[in-house]
């Protein structure tokens, strides 16, 4: 089964863009569906105080921000975007794109002349955040935390830099809302035995790269009331026949790649070991758009549902109606 992919014309700048986004963090917390609005202090990576102000003019580097920084309303202070911000699709189509969030050009983003940068973790290179803190535009770094109290904190940050406080205290109780609704109505799952999931990211000739503990992947399967079958490893890497062979997935997960054909499953379970697991013998793919999926952002529990409800079928978990309970 799979889900539509978002449009993009440059596929090549979008996968190795997904790569460095699911490649690139390590960091992660274990969920916590607890509110905080409490006030962040907007501060750039020179160490000064980023004052709020409602004329900034933001280059936004990161989708989830981008796609926050669209839902308070403040689209109108975005000067330009990076290639990850493919919701909403108007995003690309109407403002700027300063490329790669890990290959940035300081030449092109000192010609939009912003008065603020607001990147998400790992956005580079060094030299080029050099250049742009050298020439006194602020840059502020968004931590990336895979859970419920980092999306709160991007909402946050987000709504101080573009003088939307009250609209963001909004949203982030909305999205704390629905997340708390998601975590409910998957733990009262009545369950046999959470499925085992394996997350493919790449397949290149016979070589397979999965997703092992400490990754956006993995985080997203265990909120969806999975198990990751690849978690005795950290990171992103290639895995040979043999361990796809004794984790013997009972699901493989992918996501789709703007521009890129949809993964299919004959070519999918075509492979030596895949061809070998439980998920093979029962067709179960599932294939979602990687920014949705993996972003971490204010759709992020609508992911975790649809991919639950896609998990278990069986369960009746109706990911289409929960979010109207959440707006009760």
């Amino acid at each position: 089964m799979s889900f539509p992919a978002t449009s993009l014309t440059d596929h090549l700048r979008a996968s190795a863009l997904l790569f460095a986004l699911y490649v690139g963090f390590t960091c992660i917390s274990v969920p916590s569906y607890a509110q905080t609005t409490k006030a962040i202090e907007l501060k750039s990576s020179q160490g000064n105080v980023v004052p709020a102000s409602s004329d900034q003019k933001i280059v936004s580097i990161g989708g989830s921000l981008t796609e926050i920084a669209y839902a308070l309303g403040k689209q109108g202070n975005v000067v330009a975007v990076d290639t990850s911000s493919v919701f909403p699709e108007k995003a690309l189509k109407e403002k700027p794109n300063v490329g790669y969030m890990r290959a940035l050009s300081a030449e092109g983003i000192l010609a939009l002349d912003p008065t603020l940068i607001l990147a998400e973790e790992g956005a580079g290179p060094p030299e080029t955040t050099d250049l742009l803190q050298e020439a006194s535009i602020p840059f502020v770094t968004v931590p990336s935390r895979y859970d419920a109290q980092g999306i709160v904190n991007k909402i946050t940050m987000v709504g101080q830099a573009l003088q939307a406080e009250e609209q963001a205290n909004k949203l982030a109780e909305k999205v704390t809302n629905e997340l708390d609704l998601v975590a409910s109505k998957i733990s009262g799952l009545k369950l046999d035995e959470k499925k085992k999931v394996l997350f493919l990211f790449s397949m290149r000739g016979s070589r397979l790269m999965v997703s092992g503990s400490n990754t956006q992947a993995s985080a997203v399967i265990e909120m969806a009331g999975a198990e990751n079958a690849m978690a005795s490893f950290e990171g992103f890497k290639p895995v040979s026949n043999e361990a796809v062979l004794a984790a013997n997935p009972d699901v493989i997960l992918m996501m789709s790649r703007a521009g890129a054909p949809m993964p299919k499953e004959g070519k999918v379970f075509s492979h030596p070991a895949l061809s070998e697991t439980k998920a093979a013998k029962t067709s179960s793919l599932i294939v979602m758009p990687g920014m949705y999926l993996l972003g971490f952002g204010p759709r992020t529990a609508r992911a975790i549902a649809d991919l639950a409800d896609h998990l278990y079928p069986d369960q009746n978990l109706a990911s289409k109606t929960i979010f109207s309970e959440a707006s009760n």
